[in-house]
């Protein structure tokens, strides 16, 4: 019922879908519904302390609007033809990411909540041909919103892989001689008590998943950095910049700790891109 929805909405004009998330959808998540509204003022009240209130009111009211973009970008995006998202989402440095994952079998790529994250999928589209694109995700509790967001995710021909089995597949891929590139968004937050790189971030101490560096390490695959950059409504450039070429002879850490030094450096940029509303920072490193 609910992807039967998403394929009739997906087919109204996009300027559509844009009047609705700016004069229904974004005073009813701002005001009315006023969704996670002090946790994300707090976030950014804490990462951006040098800016005055007015300055954080605006990153406030910006995000609240990329956000309901975001939604109904990703309901367009279910018809959105392979030709149109070219357009839409560009990717740059793509000799450099073909020829390292040529060399080395496969490659990954760091996310973040950036932009329309989502739309990223469709790198598949931009990689060598033959080359196969895993989006590794967590389920969702509800079947049909899981099933539907498998659908878009799915839609320009790359795999979505449960975390638990991504390295049972990788395995399988490589076993198989078959080339990949891994999508992990890595800007979550995790368990204090498994995290082992904590880095100074946005003015405050900040542990990041290292699956990424893992992955990477394990495998000797190139890793990247995806830096998302709104042109304007509707349109993205993603630059996928070599953060560790080499991966066997980094240090521990050195990978993760280039992440977030390339994340910060991407929300500075435009701030109102990052998705404000996780509890980030819920956790503290641990007292030993």
């Amino acid at each position: 019922m609910l992807k039967a929805l998403v394929a009739i909405l997906s087919r109204l004009p996009l300027g559509l879908h844009y009047w609705v998330a700016d004069y229904i959808l974004y005073p009813l998540i701002t005001y009315v519904v006023r969704y996670r509204r002090r946790m994300v003022q707090r976030n950014i009240g804490n990462a951006f302390p040098e800016k005055t209130p007015a300055e954080r009111n605006r990153i406030l009211r910006d995000f609240y609007h990329q956000f309901t973009y975001t939604i109904v970008e990703n309901i367009y995006g279910y018809r959105c033809s392979d030709e149109e998202m070219r357009q839409r989402v560009v990717f740059k440095n793509m000799e450099e990411v073909n020829r390292l994952t040529d060399a080395a079998g496969g490659a990954i790529f760091m996310l973040a909540h950036m932009g329309n994250w989502e739309w990223q999928a469709s790198v598949q589209q931009w990689v060598s041909p033959g080359v196969k694109e895993l989006n590794v995700y967590r389920k969702l509790k509800s079947a049909s919103m899981d099933a539907l967001m498998l659908a878009i995710r799915a839609k320009r021909g790359g795999e979505c892989v449960e975390k638990q089995r991504i390295l049972r597949e990788m395995i399988r891929y490589r076993a198989a001689k078959q080339p990949v590139t891994i999508g992990l968004l890595s800007d979550q937050k995790p368990r204090p008590e498994v995290t082992r790189t904590w880095v100074n971030f946005l003015h405050q101490d900040t542990g990041f998943l290292d699956g990424g560096e893992v992955l990477g390490t394990k495998f000797g695959y190139p890793v990247f950095y995806a830096n998302i950059q709104r042109v304007q409504r509707g349109y993205y450039v993603t630059d996928l910049r070599v953060i560790c070429a080499d991966p066997k002879n980094a240090t521990e850490g050195e990978i993760t700790k280039a992440y977030a030094r390339e994340l910060e450096q991407n929300i500075q940029e435009q701030p109102h891109l990052w998705l404000w509303t996780h509890n980030r920072w819920k956790w503290k490193r641990p007292q030993i």
